[in-house]
């Protein structure tokens, strides 16, 4: 058996799909570094509450396992997992919340220019939900009925966690925005801009004419 080195996920040598697949199993670490990344560069409350809701929905998933105590398939022991349970799938629940989150906020939250790119959106992430969650069967790690487990628990802790932060969560940012921790780290709500990126745009062509003027003003008092 090899693994792929930066999670140690164990595919058959010489298995070409199952290296593939292997990478499949690693499309959850690669989205929470890219929370980890997006909310150091942006510190958007909703990103910080979607990422909030991701470490919850993991949690609750390791005490499911805790509970149900369900075993891994017998290829756990090749892979050297058999001391941890398989019920329900961690990566399928993973992966699950995440695609149907931003289903959710590309349907009621975002503004988009037509209808092309909010099916886009919607579309984008389940491919790469289908792909983890068929890689956990593919390698061994899971049973079908863990990783279906994984996907139901997914789906319903992503659409409850989408009611909770858009109905009781949303409502605060303005005040969570305006409290001095926020300030001081520029922590911000930008769900009441159409457009952000066009927004960010025109203020930075706006703030460079300005400096600019102000450049020409002052040499011109020189």
């Amino acid at each position: 058996m090899k693994a792929v080195a930066v999670a140690h996920v164990k595919y058959e040598e010489g298995d070409g799909f199952g290296h593939l697949m292997a990478w499949a199993s690693l499309f959850p670490l690669l989205i929470l570094a890219g929370f980890v990344s997006l909310i150091i560069f942006r510190r958007e409350l909703q990103t910080i509450t979607f990422f909030m809701g991701i470490i919850i929905s993991g949690i609750c998933s390791e005490h499911i396992k805790s509970e149900v105590k369900q075993a891994r398939p017998l290829t756990c022991e090749v892979l050297e997992m058999c001391d941890s349970h398989g019920w329900p799938s961690n990566h399928s629940q993973f992966m699950t919340f995440f695609s149907i989150y931003i289903t959710y906020m590309a349907l009621f939250k975002w503004s988009f220019s037509d209808s092309f790119t909010r099916g886009f959106t919607i579309a984008c992430p389940w491919p790469f939900a289908i792909a983890t969650m068929y890689s956990r069967i593919y390698l061994g790690y899971h049973t079908t009925s863990q990783v279906v487990a994984g996907f139901c628990a997914g789906l319903i802790m992503g659409s409850l966690w989408f009611l909770t932060v858009n109905m009781l969560i949303a409502p605060l940012f303005p005040s969570i925005e305006n409290t001095r921790l926020a300030r001081a780290l520029y922590i911000r709500d930008s769900s009441h801009i159409p457009n952000v990126m066009l927004f960010e745009y025109n203020n930075s062509i706006a703030a460079r004419k300005q400096a600019s003027q102000a450049a020409e003003s002052k040499s011109s008092k020189d």
